[in-house]
This record gives C-alpha cells, sequence and structure tokens, in this order.
C-alpha cells in the first residue's frame, strides 16, 4: 500500500489502515523512526470501536433465559 506526498508534505493515510487504528478525522497521531529509516504511525488514544463491534454491543449481556452453563454448552456446540 502506498501513498504520495503533496507539495505541502501532506499524505492521505488509506481507509484500510485508518479503520485498522481507529483513525477519524481530528485524531492524534505520533511517528517514530528507528535506525533503519522505517517510519511508524501510532494513533493515540482509545482506539474506536468498529461498526461490527458497536452491533454487537446491544446484545451483549441480553441472555433473557434461565439456562445452565451446562446446558449453553450443549446447545452452542451441538452436545446431545
Amino acid at each position: 500500500m502506498s501513498t504520495t506526498i503533496t507539495s505541502k508534505g501532506q499524505v492521505t493515510i488509506p481507509k484500510r489502515v485508518r479503520d485498522a487504528t481507529g483513525l477519524t478525522p481530528g485524531s492524534k497521531v505520533t511517528f517514530s523512526v528507528d535506525a533503519s529509516g522505517r517510519a511508524y504511525l501510532k494513533a493515540e488514544g482509545k482506539p474506536r470501536k468498529s461498526d461490527l463491534e458497536k452491533r454487537l454491543q446491544k446484545f451483549r449481556g441480553s441472555q433473557k433465559g434461565n439456562f445452565t452453563t451446562d446446558e449453553i454448552m450443549r446447545l452452542t456446540r451441538g452436545w446431545s
């Protein structure tokens, strides 16, 4: 994955990288360079939750049945 530096020294961070790191407009990032000249970008602060995580969050802890752990294991793993 590559990008081009503008005449002002700006780059566009590819969407795949923004999504993986939780970067959104206004996010703070830190750059560092190792001894070999390889540059690293690190997202500062707490990463943003993915859309899937947000959708699943509303179901977390919402089981309403009175099942024992063994009954749940049988149901989820197909045990009889």
